[in-house]
């Protein structure tokens, strides 16, 4: 399979020896060029889920959602942010305008951080250290303070209700997630996330395969974890449009409301990349064993396989939210802290215990 570091490694040798640039002006050059692709990718993303958001919702309540600018509605979504960037930004009377202003890019801080830990390819990983699993779920906790910030600086009753909420829910769910990964680092013997995709590469190597049931058990809390770590439904007590109006972001117009909006949805994308890497191979095909079934699989681009499985994941989490009625925050909680986190803590034991014994795909 091709190996996309090849590409920065000629891209560095152009601009420091054709070019004739010095090496801190050719890492400049570099950064600026992937910031630009990070963010750039970033917004084509969201822009795709919130279409599919769209259209999922409508075909399961029997509509067809958005089908009036372009075909089939196409470009309804980019109407949508063209409106929202000429919207007038502005502050709300006796607000803490530092917190008010900070929060939005906090929370677009955190989502951003976390995306660039994604492993697209071989060798087409943004940030790859070999702590990544731990420097994934710190910087994406910075999207809790930005929301807690957000209602709080509002100076809105619903708004700080809203956060409290949010806040007391994602951090409650933070603890389940990090479990599950703990479980995956176990199995796999690496935090590094391209270290944790090239040891599911093989026949029946995924992670969902190799780890038996504790391997399953740690996907399916993960996946009902991240699910109310991205406060969406039945996990969306925080934004309750019955009582809280718009939650935490009530007060908030034009892009300090889209940085909110986009963030949501990237962050249903980063959980289901996750999930993808650390489960289900990220970009490695699935191989079964026959030279020529294996032959076909890896013909197919690793980032099709990661897109892929990262998509279906997002299906699945949509469909989960069109599907069940919003739950309580009290029984938010106590999925967590009675039910997800103690089956979490016991499942780590049983991943010890089978890689101890070696009762697993090698």
């Amino acid at each position: 399979m091709f190996d996309f570091s090849i590409i920065t490694q000629w891209f560095d040798q152009l601009l420091r020896i054709t070019v004739g640039c010095p090496d801190w002006l050719a890492i400049l050059i570099e950064c600026v060029l992937v910031g630009v692709a990070i963010l750039l990718g970033y917004a084509l993303i969201a822009c795709a889920l919130i279409f599919m958001e769209r259209k999922v919702c409508a075909y399961f309540q029997c509509r067809l959602g958005p089908m009036r600018v372009g075909y089939w509605g196409l470009l309804q979504v980019f109407a949508d942010v063209f409106k929202m960037l000429i919207k007038e930004i502005f502050f709300v009377d006796k607000a803490d305008k530092f917190l008010y202003a900070a929060a939005p890019i906090l929370v677009i801080i955190g989502s951003v951080g976390a995306f660039s830990f994604l492993p697209w390819n071989n060798g087409a990983t943004i940030l790859d250290f070999n702590v990544g699993i731990f420097l994934l779920t710190a910087i994406s906790s910075i999207g809790v303070v930005g929301i807690f910030l957000a209602g709080w600086g509002s100076n809105n009753k619903y708004s700080v209700v809203s956060a409290m909420r949010g806040a007391v829910q994602m951090i409650s769910y933070e603890m389940s997630l990090c479990l599950c990964l703990i479980a995956a680092v176990i199995m796999t013997g690496t935090m590094q996330m391209s270290g944790i995709v090239e040891s599911q590469t093989g026949p029946f190597k995924w992670l969902i395969f190799q780890g038996h049931i504790p391997a399953l058990i740690a996907f399916l809390v993960f996946l009902i974890a991240g699910n109310a770590e991205a406060n969406r439904g039945p996990f969306d007590m925080a934004e309750a449009e019955s009582e809280l109006t718009a939650g935490h972001h009530t007060e908030y117009s034009g892009m300090g409301f889209g940085f909110f909006y986009l963030a949501e949805f990237l962050n249903l994308f980063i959980i289901a990349g996750i999930a993808a890497t650390v489960f289900l191979g990220g970009w490695a095909p699935i191989n079964v064993g026959v030279d020529g079934i294996d032959t076909c699989m890896n013909y197919i681009p690793g980032i099709v396989w990661f897109m892929g499985k990262t998509f279906a994941l997002v299906w699945v989490l949509m469909w989960i939210k069109w599907t069940f009625p919003r739950l309580r925050i009290d029984q938010i909680l106590k999925l967590e802290w009675k039910y997800l986190m103690p089956l979490a803590l016991l499942n780590i034991v049983l991943m010890t215990i089978v890689v101890a014994l070696g009762i697993y795909i090698k």
